[in-house]
């Protein structure tokens, strides 16, 4: 019987001194960084068994997305790099020999420091993927070595929207929702793309708040929530918002004396959002007139209010960071910045997460930034980019490299890098080959790995040691809940060994990442043996509780100290490149056309992928396992195609092969696609200078495309 029980136990996995079975505290970095969800990580004799969420954790408590309870497939995904690597064949081919990690490090600094002798540091750009623990560290390598040319693929991701509220009110800002009466989501995909946020939306409609849904599509989040849904056109959520203004100031429904005390510029915008005429408003925009005038009335009578703005799509549109400006002047207008219910100032904490407490981040990446900082790439193409974001623009990199302009990019350092982000990827693909050294740092054989000269195999959280924060002043400090697969090692300890290895001048970088994060969270209180040996997340010793108005009461970071509708900064910095200091819209470059008819959004979340990372992982796959185009039933009949049909998407640009998804979630004349798939890239379809020229973010969401049926 004692057998058949262990046996038993055994089978279901269940922790204990007969099983071997410990259950280890790590967490999730498979999908932004907004979640970082706790795991439970079931483990035995060295290998990971199991993934469960970790019950009380402050960002989860205990759940876990389809992407989350996929880590354990993700881990020992098949293509996992096992060891440092050497190209051995042409570039793209895919042939490699394995070498150390010694060799590897002495290929790596033979090679950077011959380009920087031969053209200079900033010869050499150095890139962040999709994973952001280790930037703050990667920023400071690359200004050690001397570069200026250090960013991220945030160039594409969420700092456009953050750009936006920073304009308008000098800094982030983060919802609050638990005391709101009004949720307003604009372009808010949560069940797919964030499901914690979603369950909060869900609660809130629950409990009696209101929810307005603004997105063309027939989200679960629209179904489910919406007492009132626009499903607005595309690329013209802007010109909305600031049609919502309008009503707003008309019927007298803005907050005056919060306005009189707090904005700039009020005059000039009231006098532009006032003169919009809703019939062409309803027309360009197709949402009738009655459904604009029922969100004005909501927007400007029920308060507090919180606006959420998606982070990708929206900025995914050539006019985005209008859009956003235009999207939050809602709630300045209606006195819901800065108050409880509405959208309130948000610190960033670390590794762009505002957990509401500051740390030494800033002054760690900025301690050695190299002269020159004006010059690195994409700041003379995107000014306001340039002087709001420390960070080369990327989406100008692959032009750079091609053009040699203004100076020549000759080798790549990345730590994740995935060319099929970019519009037009193949023209950055193409970039690639011609560089004169390039390494890259992964987890997987990736199509990018591929173009490499040196590959470096890094590990997953649940691999490494990493100190996470979350909203509501928390922090937790993981240690790994296995040994790192195969020879892999941590970015940090890359980081760090390289430093050694260039005899970089920063004995604070060499020290490694512990060190280094005591001097960053030496402000907060926090004692980092505590924050290891806690399971759960421990709130910072300096977290002071939300004052109403404390922000904007003692003068905005603004130049006018006050929360700008008219932007004094974009008006000195953006005069030459023809920026608008007012939230005005303006209609993307591409429409549809006899040739190309429909809308296409390329990148739109699915439930079981966040970019290329979950493609390989069989169980994931399986739920949709071949590449597809999600379009309206009506489009579908009206070219004789049927689900699972092969069909052709064709643009100026490119052309891929797919299966058909006809879904009433999408409406008529648009389709999407998601992204990441080498067999049916989307992004080839784009057009790499449909940007947006206050951020420089691609029109993801702004393409036209033809539908085929083959």
């Amino acid at each position: 019987m004692e057998e058949k029980e262990l046996e038993r136990r055994l089978a279901h996995k269940i922790p204990g001194a007969d099983t071997g079975i410990e259950v280890k505290h790590s967490f999730c970095s498979i999908c932004s960084p907004s979640c970082h969800c706790g795991i439970d990580a079931y483990v035995k004799d060295g290998k990971l068994l199991k993934v469960e969420g970790t019950q009380g954790h402050p960002m989860n408590d205990g759940l876990l997305c389809t992407k989350g309870a996929a880590n354990r497939a993700y881990i020992y995904r098949p293509d996992r790099l096992r060891t440092p690597l050497k190209r051995a064949g042409a570039r793209g081919e895919g042939r490699f020999e394995p070498i150390s990690w010694e060799e590897a490090y002495d290929l790596i600094a033979e090679n950077l420091l011959r380009l920087r002798a031969e053209s200079g540091a900033d010869s050499v750009a150095f890139f962040g993927g999709y994973q952001k623990w280790f930037r703050w560290q990667l920023a400071r390598f690359a200004y050690d070595f001397g570069s200026v040319n250090y960013g991220t693929e945030s160039s594409a991701c969420m700092t456009a929207n953050k750009m936006a509220w920073t304009t308008l009110t000098g800094m982030n800002a983060k919802m609050d929702m638990k005391n709101a009466k009004l949720y307003v989501a604009w372009g808010g995909g949560n069940h797919h793309s964030h499901h914690l946020a979603a369950k909060k939306a869900e609660n809130f409609h629950r409990n009696g708040g209101k929810v307005i849904v603004v997105d063309p599509r027939n989200t679960p989040l629209a179904a489910r929530t919406a007492d009132l849904h626009i499903a607005v056109r595309p690329g013209t959520d802007g010109l909305l918002a600031n049609a919502v203004a309008g009503i707003i100031l008309r019927n007298g429904w803005q907050d005056q004396a919060y306005i009189d005390k707090y904005v700039h510029g009020f005059d000039d915008y009231a006098a532009y959002v006032t003169s919009l005429d809703l019939q062409e408003v309803s027309r360009i925009t197709t949402v009738p007139v009655e459904k604009i005038e029922e969100m004005a009335r909501l927007m400007g009578t029920v308060k507090p209010m919180s606006i959420e703005a998606s982070p990708i799509s929206l900025i995914h549109q050539t006019n985005g960071y209008q859009t956003v400006r235009a999207m939050f002047s809602l709630s300045v207008i209606t006195g819901n910045y800065d108050t409880v219910g509405g959208n309130q100032p948000n610190i960033e904490t670390f590794a762009h997460l505002g957990a509401g407490y500051a740390t030494r981040e800033e002054e760690f990446i900025e301690a050695n930034t190299p002269a020159g900082f004006e010059n690195r790439v994409g700041a003379k193409r995107f000014p306001l980019w340039a002087d709001m974001v420390h960070e080369m623009q990327s989406l100008d990199l692959a032009r750079q490299i091609h053009e040699g302009t203004p100076y020549p990019i000759r080798g790549l350092f990345a730590l994740g890098f995935n060319y099929r982000i970019f519009p037009d990827s193949e023209y950055f693909r193409a970039a690639l080959e011609k560089l004169d050294f390039f390494v890259t740092a992964d987890l997987f054989m990736t199509d990018t790995v591929k173009y490499a000269d040196v590959v470096l195999p890094t590990c997953s959280s649940l691999e490494r040691e990493e100190l996470k924060v979350y909203p509501g002043g928390f922090a937790k400090y993981y240690l790994p809940a296995i040994a790192p697969l195969y020879e892999s090692r941590s970015d940090a300890r890359i980081l760090q060994e390289l430093a050694e290895r260039l005899d970089l001048d920063d004995a604070l970088l060499r020290s490694g990442y512990r060190k280094c994060l005591e001097y960053v969270f030496e402000p907060t209180g926090y004692d980092l043996d505590a924050l290891i040996a806690s399971p759960l997340p421990l709130k910072a010793p300096c977290m002071r509780p939300y004052k109403p108005h404390a922000y904007i009461d003692g003068g905005c970071k603004t130049p006018t100290g006050k929360l700008e509708l008219f932007s004094e900064r974009v008006k000195t910095v953006g005069a030459a490149a023809g920026l608008d200091p007012l939230p005005r819209w303006y209609a993307p470059s591409y429409q549809p056309t006899e040739e190309y008819p429909f809308q296409l959004l390329a990148g739109v979340r699915i439930p079981n992928a966040i970019h290329s990372h979950l493609h390989k992982v069989p169980w994931t796959r399986s739920l949709r396992p071949e590449p597809m185009a999600d379009m309206n039933p009506a489009d579908a009949r009206a070219l004789g195609i049927a689900a699972g049909d092969t069909i052709r998407l064709v643009s100026a640009f490119g052309a891929i092969t797919v299966k058909a998804n006809p879904t009433a979630l999408m409406n008529q004349g648009q389709i999407c696609m998601y992204h990441g798939y080498s067999e049916a890239d989307v992004n080839t379809l784009l057009d790499r200078n449909n940007v947006d020229p206050y951020s420089g973010f691609a029109g993801y969401k702004n393409g036209i495309c033809a539908v085929e049926k083959l």
